[in-house]
């Protein structure tokens, strides 16, 4: 069956809310759940707009996106869920995902998955079918699925599930229309399917469910399931719930366990499995088409060490020397912090402020040389917002290709020796934009012990892309200084990997992945995401740049700030870099970016040894303080 053409009804279609601040509390909600790299983040761009609300789950920092739509002048509040593969969590973003499941109790649930990986997918549609929750089937990429042969007949799965399926394109926009019908629509439907489990498992569900005696956000057949499967969040809901006949209910758990040779939720899984088979025999035909495709061999030259080092060392040079170092924080920062504030805006406003504030420390508070206009906007604005930009940009481009989980499985046995899997790559990489940013993706990592080591290497070990943007910029025509800041950085990031590992105890992590196709990325979706991260970053960074200004102004003004550095100069002195660079060090401490700045506005009073030096050290600072309150 062909993808359905749709057409649009005006009446429906979601209105976007802005900007990303707006509460969703009292809305009912749309929650979007399913595996990782389906499209679930696209779909939600699609039905609230760009602008989210990015929250941290009570406990933890895995972010969740929150936003709004109006559907047929109803509002929704609509929640991008953390990935998950099943309702028994393994990694802490499944575990997120399935407690905000039972405790937001939504309106709708939409479980998006992969036309592609149709059988793989579908179990936890079942589960959530089974927990009694109202879902509608979301299958997106539709249009890889067609291209490789695969034909689904979507009226089939749907009369088998007994829920609303309904196919989309995410990426073009197809098939959304329809799904906001659906959703204005949607009624509850009583004759659902449901999955049948060998005699003793059904027994032991029916006597526990007679032990249910409060109210759950899902049915009791399905806590029951969880229970037989051990689930640590669910039994302990249980506990406080039933807390005199738990221990009845524990006891049929085990008695139950006892009786197979195998674990509960090794039987279940398989079970769902072998459902989700009988449902596709009918609805789901694959025809084989011609493989080893151009974007299958280049997949596989990718995660080759042989030949994949060699495409990464061209990335890293094109994408971040090349754009971000040299086109970034050379030629846009000179046009921006050079002409159009150094020429323009800050002669005009500094010529009106000494003109008309009569008082000389406020003057200085706006236009000194600490001041707020003329350090701090001019160094958020004109040095640091053209750096981030051009590595937002050239992230969102790889991230939107595919090649992020190949470079994960090209890196996991080398990090394997620090402590770390492949799966650190996402954070390792988006360190090179913010710290603090991946500080917090850091908290996604499997154990305690990963995320310890990332976190380390992130303060201690791995630039911002301001770092790295300035650095490139003013070593550019050193050459050699560049390639032993290089080295420096690569050892020190080895060294701290290495040491963590041994002292740390625990085993390194396991890895797989599922890797998604290759895909030749689409300008919407990479400007949507960089300006995404635009807006997240520079809420961040612009409030911090204008208080370190004012921070600073007054240090300045009752002599601190003399203080500070002439305490910090005897030190700077020892590795031959001269007394001004004490106050880019300080700068480095409140915000990295902001050292940055500071060391890229004295670079040509500085020998190309001494901006060697700066810049190692500068990279091997101490974190800033916003990394360091997110790392406590």
């Amino acid at each position: 069956m062909k993808f359905p053409s749709v057409t649009g009804k005006k009446k429906t279609a979601p209105q976007r809310h802005g900007p990303a601040g707006e509460d969703i509390e009292g809305l009912q909600k749309i929650v979007i759940v399913g595996n990782p790299n389906v499209g679930k983040s696209l779909l939600f761009n699609r039905l609230t707009g760009i602008y989210v609300t990015v929250s941290n789950y009570p406990g933890t920092t895995v972010t969740v996106d929150k936003g709004r739509c109006k559907i047929n002048g109803r509002d929704f509040g609509v929640i991008d869920l953390p990935g998950m593969y099943s309702l028994i969590p393994i990694t802490e973003e499944e575990r997120v995902a399935k407690l905000m499941l039972l405790e937001e109790r939504p309106k709708i649930i939409l479980h998006v998955i992969d036309a592609k990986n149709l059988e793989r997918m579908l179990p936890l549609t079942l589960q959530l079918i089974e927990a009694g929750l109202p879902v509608i089937l979301v299958i997106n990429m539709m249009d890889e699925a067609e291209g490789l042969g695969i034909s689904i007949d979507f009226n089939d799965l749907e009369g088998k599930l007994g829920i609303p399926v309904v196919p989309i394109i995410a990426t073009a926009g197809k098939g959304i229309d329809q799904l906001i019908r659906k959703i204005d629509q949607y009624v509850p439907v009583l004759d659902k399917f449901q999955t049948s489990y060998r005699k003793g498992i059904e027994s032991s569900i029916k006597e526990i469910e007679s032990f249910l005696k409060n109210s759950y956000p899902i049915s009791k057949r399905s806590v029951s399931l969880l229970l037989l499967q051990e689930d640590e969040d669910m039994q302990r809901l249980v506990k406080q719930k039933e807390s005199k006949d738990y221990d009845q209910i524990d006891g049929i758990v085990k008695r139950t366990s006892r009786k197979y040779g195998y674990p509960l939720n090794y039987i279940i899984k398989i079970r769902l499995q072998n459902e989700v088979r009988k449902i596709t025999s009918s609805s789901l035909v694959a025809v084989p088409l011609k493989t080893g495709s151009f974007k299958e061999r280049l997949s596989r030259v990718m995660i080759n060490p042989i030949t994949g080092i060699p495409i990464l060392i061209a990335i890293l040079y094109l994408g971040l020397y090349r754009f971000v170092g040299v086109l970034g924080a050379g030629k846009l920062v000179n046009l921006i912090e050079g002409t159009i504030f150094g020429e323009k805006i800050n002669p005009v406003i500094t010529k009106f402020v000494m003109s008309n504030v009569p008082y000389r420390p406020i003057q200085d508070l706006i236009v000194g040389e600490y001041g707020i206009i003329t350090l701090g906007i001019t160094y958020a604005v004109a040095i640091i917002l053209p750096i981030v930009g051009t590595f937002f940009l050239v992230f969102s481009v790889i991230e939107d290709s595919g090649y992020l989980p190949r470079l994960s499985m090209l890196v996991d046995r080398v990090f394997k020796k620090i402590g770390l899997s492949g799966r650190a790559v996402i954070p390792m990489v988006l360190g090179l934009g913010c710290s603090t940013m991946a500080t917090m993706v850091t908290r996604t990592q499997e154990t305690k012990r990963e995320r310890v080591i990332s976190t380390l290497l992130l303060a201690l070990a791995v630039p911002c892309s301001a770092q790295l943007g300035v650095i490139f910029a003013i070593l550019a025509g050193h050459p050699l200084a560049l390639f032993i800041w290089f080295v420096v950085i690569l050892l020190n990031f080895i060294l701290i990997g290495f040491l963590a590992a041994r002292i740390l105890p625990g085993e390194n992590p396991s890895f797989y992945m599922e890797l998604p196709p290759l895909r030749l990325p689409k300008i919407s979706n990479v400007l949507i995401k960089t300006y995404s991260r635009m807006v997240w970053y520079f809420k961040e960074v612009f409030p911090l740049f204008i208080i370190v200004s004012v921070l600073i102004w007054i240090f300045q003004l009752t002599g601190i700030l003399h203080v500070i550095t002439n305490g910090l100069a005897p030190l700077v002195n020892l590795i031959g870099l001269p007394d001004e660079t004490a106050r880019v060090f300080l700068f480095g401490f409140f915000r990295r970016d902001y050292g940055a700045a500071g060391l890229y506005s004295m670079q040509n009073s500085l020998t190309g040894m001494q901006l060697t030096v700066a810049a190692v050290i500068l990279t091997l600072f101490v974190p800033c303080v916003a990394q360091f309150m997110m790392m406590i």
